[in-house]
């Protein structure tokens, strides 16, 4: 009985946004239009990149993991959410707790080892242009996606399931919008002494190393831009950066003022979470795709040749027997 007692609950009662009643049917329907959103901005930018063979570049090529990130962050914790908001049910199954705990941790930890990939990608074109096909060759892309998203893993392993040993003595109602890691810490009736310590140690890598990763590549970036003769070149350097050092501040800003600010109130977390999770992932694809030459011209040549076509052009091209 008394393990019964220390062990988790078949579900955890989410409070969400409960504290503001009045917020949660406005609130669910800016989700649920970013919801939408994100799928369709972030699958296209997927597809774009596979079907148009200019975009498939390093740069896209991590533009495609980034979307791909953006994805799993939504599905795992935006229909969750939705379903809190609609309805007065605000539970949600232990093992949906779980899962939650476990991809959100691994989907963040990646996405910040991604971006000072990013970064590094954009150091070697504008640093070492001459080099750049050389260096950033497919399969050492391909390594260098690999090793953000293995050492995502690793930490979402450690982190999640370090948590789920902790005794919760019957407690199973969180103050948050989802199952996220430190939440589940703050909820556990146990010594958390050791969960707070590898939570520290495991955000050096991909909260202050990451950050500073992205910092020294932007730095020797713009010694190198304002070296350039012209002004049109530091324009063309500086607009390949843009998108992705707009995206950077975004992603790196809340989330380092989130787990790096322990003072910050539950009320002012889950805001902050909120723009991780739902505003960031629908914001990414029409950052780059608003802001990147490449891409809108990808989405015109493409529209004109598969949507845009004249009947009398297409029967005109068919072979004659």
């Amino acid at each position: 009985m008394e393990r019964e007692n220390m062990s988790f609950s078949n579900t955890f009662f989410l409070l969400g946004f409960s504290e503001f009643p009045w917020l949660e049917m406005p609130l669910s329907a800016v989700v649920l239009v970013c919801y939408i959103l994100t799928l369709v901005g972030n699958s296209s930018i997927i597809l774009l990149s596979l079907v148009d063979p200019r975009l498939q570049t390093p740069m896209y090529f991590f533009l495609d993991n980034l979307s791909l990130l953006d994805l799993s962050v939504t599905c795992t914790i935006v229909p969750q959410l939705l379903a809190n908001l609609w309805g007065p049910d605000k539970t949600i199954a232990a093992w949906g707790c779980i899962t939650q705990a476990y991809l959100f941790h691994w989907t963040g930890c990646t996405e910040c080892a991604l971006l000072a990939m990013m970064a590094i990608d954009r150091y070697v074109a504008i640093c070492q242009p001459l080099r750049y096909t050389l260096i950033m060759r497919p399969w050492v892309c391909v390594q260098m996606a690999a090793a953000c998203w293995s050492s995502g893993l690793v930490n979402a392993l450690l982190q999640a399931t370090l948590t789920l040993q902790l005794p919760l003595c019957g407690h199973h109602t969180l103050d948050h919008f989802f199952c996220e890691v430190p939440v589940l810490i703050k909820l556990a009736c146990g010594d958390t002494t050791a969960n707070d310590l590898a939570l520290a140690m495991g955000a050096i890598p991909f909260g202050m190393v990451a950050p500073l990763l992205v910092l020294i590549s932007y730095t020797f970036i713009a010694r190198a831009v304002l070296k350039l003769p012209s002004a049109e070149g530091r324009h063309k350097a500086l607009s390949t950066c843009s998108s992705h050092l707009l995206v950077v501040t975004m992603y790196f800003g809340p989330g380092i003022y989130m787990y790096l600010q322990p003072t910050a109130n539950n009320s002012q977390a889950k805001f902050l979470s909120f723009f991780y999770c739902v505003i960031t992932p629908v914001l990414n694809p029409l950052i780059y795709t608003l802001r990147n030459k490449d891409v809108k011209t990808a989405w015109m040549r493409n529209l004109r040749s598969n949507v845009w076509v004249n009947p009398f052009e297409a029967g005109c091209s068919l072979p004659v027997s």
